[in-house]
């Protein structure tokens, strides 16, 4: 300002066409404002989740939770099956032993009603045994000793019955009914008192016949008599069969496979010589019965239906049916009466 004077000072064109433009943009709406609000509005939100004002171990804490929750699913699957599984092995652990316990006192119930008809099966073949020595007064008191012992193994059902008992009664011509009625009375203690029959076969009347017949009669008698629950059978005269035909004891009298195994078996041997020395001892009886059987049966004088013997054979037979031979004596009065 000089004298008055007023100096006008023009502006630049071109900040007065800024000027221009920023007054037109500032006039203009601005298209990226909700974008920029929605944007800090999520940031907001997000930040107020995830903000620094939730402790670090809360965050952990809602994320491990989380994972739990993901896991207890199979954890409880897991436990049940392991449930499942205990209880099934201790319902089979029960189970077994129940069974066992059952069995045991199934066990003790047979055991105790055996011991028991043991017993009065032993208590009543005694009885008798008892009985017949005093009755058969001129006997060895050795025969009732051994021939009481020998069956009563037979008697007790505990014991694993591996062969038959055997026995051979062997008498002098005098003492020929005593051999019969004895043989039968001993026989008949021995059944009577397991409620069961004896099984009586008699050499002589099959003396004539074929080897052969003879064999398979014998055979079907004692496997008829033993199937039906007969448990002794008496062969008298065993030295009248047809040789051949007592190969047949092979079958019942075998020391392993004997058919039957929880029998008795009693054969008698007549003797030809008049009377048997009492003064003879059982090793020297036995002897003289097996020289006699072997002059019967294998002797050179043996007629051609007896050719199913042979001396090997007759080895074999005799070491079947040797167990136990008891001398039979003989009896005045009383106890021969009646007796077949």
């Amino acid at each position: 300002l000089t004298g008055g004077t007023t100096i006008h000072f023009e502006e630049d064109p071109v900040k007065e066409n800024a000027k221009a433009y920023d007054c037109k943009e500032t006039e203009k709406p601005d298209v990226y404002t909700p974008l920029k609000e929605t944007k800090a509005d999520f940031l907001e939100k997000n930040q107020g989740y995830y903000s620094t004002s939730m402790p670090q171990s809360r965050i952990k804490s809602r994320y491990q939770s989380s994972i739990e929750k993901q896991s207890q699913p199979l954890v409880r699957n897991d436990s049940e099956s392991q449930n499942g599984f205990h209880k099934m092995w201790t319902l089979l652990l029960v189970l077994l032993i129940s069974v066992l316990l059952l069995y045991v006192l199934w066990s003790g119930i047979r055991d105790g009603t055996s011991s028991s008809r043991d017993a009065e099966i032993l208590q009543e073949f005694r009885a008798r045994m008892k009985k017949l020595k005093n009755t058969y007064q001129s006997q060895d008191p050795n025969l009732w000793r051994r021939a009481h012992a020998f069956l009563e193994k037979r008697l007790n059902s505990s014991h694993a019955h591996l062969e038959p008992a055997i026995l051979l009664f062997t008498a002098g011509q005098e003492a020929e009914k005593a051999l019969r009625c004895l043989s039968n009375e001993i026989a008949n203690a021995f059944a009577s008192s397991q409620n069961a029959t004896t099984i009586r076969i008699d050499g002589v009347d099959k003396a004539i016949l074929d080897s052969d017949i003879v064999k398979l009669e014998v055979d079907t008698e004692l496997s008829s008599g033993f199937r039906k629950g007969k448990k002794v059978a008496v062969v008298h005269r065993f030295e009248s069969l047809p040789a051949g035909s007592t190969l047949i004891f092979y079958k019942y009298c075998d020391h392993e496979n004997a058919a039957f195994k929880d029998v008795a078996l009693l054969l008698t041997v007549l003797l030809d010589e008049q009377s048997l020395r009492k003064s003879l001892t059982f090793q020297e009886v036995e002897e003289k019965v097996r020289d006699f059987l072997w002059t019967k049966f294998a002797g050179s004088d043996i007629p051609s239906s007896y050719n199913g013997m042979d001396t090997d054979k007759l080895s074999g037979l005799w070491s079947r049916i040797s167990h136990l031979v008891l001398p039979v004596w003989p009896e005045k009065g009383h106890p021969l009466e009646g007796c077949t």
